[in-house]
This record gives structure tokens, sequence and C-alpha cells, in this order.
């Protein structure tokens, strides 16, 4: 029995239903490149658009960053957003910002209600996870808590475990992303994901990253992961797919496994 969940925005599925949805990263430093960027990716019409907030360089100025948010969300042609700040410590970029302005920022730019969703590390302080989950349901933005190991893989049980934390701290969205060093690792999550969708009544996102990763990306949605990360003007993570690519297995696999949403 398939149990995957698709991500809900305002009472409907992200993508009008499309399982797995598609994001595609915005990862310009600058806003003229930011900008670029939307007008290339808007093209090849993904679901979800994730501005990845830590690679703008003008990310210490909040009006800049909110001003910014409302212009991309109206070059985007109705296509949602997805604000995330990655930290150092989970594969992001530096940025010259302590966690606590961190989470002001993100608050921010809920209350601009420019974006449709907020990513958050779960491994953050639990008081700061309060505030951006209750600046997020405040303002009718649903709250992606995440965890990344871009060293390694965990075993199948502490990803369920992470997935469970997630839905135990407020998500809306559960989100793991992992460094395979073997294929097996690449069954532990593709296991987990299962495990967790059979158990918990929130959405998953779930990947490995790098080459074997790919495995993950372009069949993680047959094991319940409601999206996939792909290509658009630039990458956020090793082993992203092309969104062309990323179409046609989703046709062909779909078609075979007379796959509905």
């Amino acid at each position: 029995m398939h149990t995957a969940k698709p991500i809900m925005l305002h009472g409907k599925p992200l993508g009008s239903g499309r399982f797995p949805a598609l994001c595609t990263p915005l990862v310009g430093r600058s806003r003229a490149r930011i900008l670029e960027e939307v007008a290339c990716v808007v093209a090849l019409q993904p679901d979800l658009l994730e501005w990845r907030v830590d690679f703008f360089e003008g990310i210490g100025n909040t009006a800049e960053v909110v001003a910014l948010a409302g212009q991309i969300r109206q070059a985007a042609g109705g296509i949602p957003l997805l604000f995330t700040r990655r930290s150092i410590r989970e594969g992001g970029e530096p940025i010259a910002l302590g966690e606590e302005e961190v989470v002001a920022l993100i608050v921010a730019v809920c209350a601009s209600h420019f974006v449709e969703l907020v990513d958050f590390e779960m491994n953050n302080d639990p008081g700061h996870i309060a505030q951006v989950r209750a600046a997020a349901r405040a303002h009718g933005v649903a709250l992606v808590l995440s965890y990344h190991d871009f060293q390694s893989t965990p075993a199948q049980e502490v990803l369920c475990q992470r997935f469970a934390q997630a839905k135990d701290l407020g998500a809306d969205v559960a989100k793991i992303a992992v460094m395979p060093q073997r294929l097996e690792d690449v069954l532990s999550v593709l296991g987990a994901t299962l495990a967790a969708s059979q158990t918990l009544d929130i959405p998953l996102v779930s990947m490995s990253m790098g080459g074997y990763g790919a495995l993950t990306r372009l069949f993680g949605w047959t094991f319940g992961s409601a999206m996939s990360f792909v290509v658009g003007a630039g990458t956020s993570a090793p082993g992203q797919v092309p969104i062309a690519d990323m179409n046609a297995v989703l046709e062909i696999m779909q078609r075979s496994l007379a796959f509905k949403a």
C-alpha cells in the first residue's frame, strides 16, 4: 500500500498534486544573478523554488532580503518559494550572522508573506525552533524541519528517529539528506523513508547525496519522499539531477508502475 503524503500549502497539494513535487534551488550571490536564475528556472516549470539565502551576499540586511523575496515571488509567476538558510555545520555557506540574527531574519521573512515554506534545521536550539515555528504558524508558512549529514549515512533506525523528531517538534514537513559511502547506505535511506511514511502523518522528503544518491532523487518518491531537488540554473547539493532528466524518468516510472498520486 502506498502511504506517501503530498506537501500541502494552504489546503492544496504542492504542484497540483504531482508526486513527487520538483524543487529547484536559487544559489546566486547577487540580486541580479538570483533574478536571472528565477527567469531561467521558471521556464522549466518546477513546482517549487528554494532560495538558499546563505549564498546571498546581502543576507545581513533584513530589508534587502525581504525586498528580494518579494521580487522573486513576483518573477516566479505563481511558483511557491521555500526560504532556506543552511548552516555551515550542515553544508551551508559561511555568513556574518549569529543564530539569533538568523532567527530574526526568518521571522521577518515569514511576516512578509512572500514565502510559502521555510526550512530550519532540527539540530538548532530548541528555543530558536520554537520561535521559527511560532512565526511560521502565525503567518501561514509551512515549516520544514531538516537534518543533513554531508559525511555519512546514519543507520536506518536513526533516520527514522530523525523523521519522528521533526514531527514531534511541530514540522509540517520532515526532511533528511545524508551522504552515502556505499550502496547499502542508499537502502537505509529508502527503508527509513518507507517505514516513516507508514507511521507519520506528515509529508517526508529524503535523499542521499552524491553519485549513489542520484538513485534516491530519481526513485525515492516510490518509497514515500514527497519532493526531489533538481537542477535548474545551479546546484545546492551534490548529486542533483537536471529537471529534464527527472521528468523523463518520472514519465517512464509512473507509467510502468501505473502510479497515481
